[in-house]
C-alpha cells in the first residue's frame, strides 16, 4: 500500500511565502476545491490518503513535503528554512511516526523537502534560499549506515531543486537545464521542459502514472511521446504560492 499523507489548505494561505515570483492574488477556495481534486486523484490512483487538517496559522502549511522526506529505511524530518514553517513539522511527526522510523535534521542546518531529489542510494540536496550546506553535512552523516550519500547542488532562479529536475521513473528524469546544472544527473535519461513552460520541471510519479500540471501541455506531450501515463490536476492557485505537484504529499511507500 503507498501511503500520501496530504493537509488541507490553510485560511490564511494567501499569506505565504514567496521566493522567485511576483505575488498575485490568491482565492482560497479556489485554492482549496483544487487541493481536493488533487487528492481525490491520488486516492484514484490507488494511495491511502492520510489528510491532516488544516493549520489556520501556518500559510503554508500545505506543502507538506517540506517537513520530511522519505526513504524506504527511514524519514527524515527536515527543518524548514522559512522560519514561519518550522512548527509544520509537529504535525507530520505526529502523521509518519506510526509508519517508519524518524531521523531529524537539527540546527544550524535547514532543509526544506522540495530541496531533496533521492536517485537510488544517492541524495541530491539543492543549495538554495531555503536548504544549506550543513543540511548535506548532516544527511550524510544520518544516512550513511543505511548506505546513502548526499551532495549538495547549485540552483538559479527557482525556489527548490524540485523546481528545475525531479524523478519521472528510475531511469528518467524531467529537468529545466536553465535552472541546474544537467552533468550532476549523467545516466539518467533526461526529458527537457519546453522552453515556453520553465515551471513545468516538477512531476509526481505514483504507481506507475505521472500526475502533473495541466498548466504545461507542451510538455505533458515530451511525457507522453516517452509512453508515460500522465493524470492532469489542475493546480493553478496554489502555483501562485510556488507549490507544485510534488509539494501537496509525503508518499509513504
Amino acid at each position: 500500500m503507498v501511503i500520501a499523507v496530504t493537509r488541507k489548505v490553510s485560511p490564511r494561505f494567501d499569506e505565504c511565502e514567496i521566493t522567485h515570483i511576483e505575488r498575485a492574488p490568491i482565492d482560497i477556495e479556489t485554492a482549496r476545491a483544487q487541493h481536493r481534486e488533487y487528492v481525490k486523484t491520488l486516492a484514484q490512483l490507488g494511495c491511502q490518503v492520510i489528510e491532516l487538517p488544516e493549520e489556520p496559522d501556518l500559510p503554508d502549511s500545505v506543502f507538506v513535503e517540506d517537513t520530511a522526506f522519505i526513504l524506504p529505511e527511514v524519514a527524515v524530518i527536515t527543518r524548514p528554512g522559512a522560519d514561519s514553517r518550522k512548527p509544520e513539522t509537529e504535525s507530520i511527526i505526529k502523521a509518519l511516526s506510526p509508519h517508519s522510523p524518524l531521523l531529524h535534521v537539527t540546527e544550524p542546518a535547514t532543509l526544506d523537502g522540495g530541496d531533496v531529489l533521492t536517485l537510488g542510494k544517492h541524495i541530491f540536496i539543492g543549495q538554495s534560499t531555503r536548504s544549506n550546506e550543513h543540511a548535506v553535512r548532516q544527511v550524510n552523516d544520518m544516512l550513511k549506515r543505511y548506505g546513502y550519500t548526499a551532495t549538495g547542488v547549485a540552483l538559479k532562479d527557482c525556489l527548490h531543486l524540485k523546481s528545475a529536475v525531479t524523478r519521472v521513473d528510475d531511469k528518467t528524469l524531467l529537468i529545466n537545464k536553465n535552472w541546474v546544472d544537467a552533468s550532476h544527473f549523467d545516466g539518467f535519461d533526461l526529458i527537457e521542459v519546453d522552453a515556453s513552460e520553465p515551471y513545468a520541471a516538477n512531476c509526481l510519479p505514483v504507481k506507475g502514472h505521472i500526475i502533473y500540471p495541466t498548466a504545461f501541455p507542451k510538455t505533458r506531450r515530451r511525457l507522453e511521446e516517452k509512453g508515460f501515463s500522465v493524470v492532469n490536476v489542475e493546480l493553478g492557485e496554489l502555483a501562485k504560492a510556488e507549490g507544485a505537484v510534488t509539494c501537496c504529499s509525503l508518499i509513504v511507500l
